[in-house]
């Protein structure tokens, strides 16, 4: 899980939370993820700028010395 991100509690009116999840898995994404795609494509259309965060690391960790190695036990 992003640890970087901001928890923020969000009440939507039922309708709403019902086209932006129609619109989310139209385009493959999370509530949450296209939640944040639009306020981010909102605040371009005023002239906003919000630095891109870093995307989310994916796979396992690298291996850290001495754990696992073979001939081990």
């Amino acid at each position: 899980m992003a640890g970087d991100k901001k928890a923020y509690a969000l009440r939507l009116d039922p309708q709403l939370f019902a086209a932006i999840e129609r619109a989310a898995a139209a385009d493959l994404r999370s509530v949450n993820a296209e939640i944040e795609f639009l306020l981010r494509e909102a605040l371009a259309r005023r002239g906003v700028k919000v630095a891109a965060s870093e995307p989310a690391k994916r796979g396992r960790p690298p291996k850290t010395g001495g754990e696992g190695a073979a001939g081990e036990g």
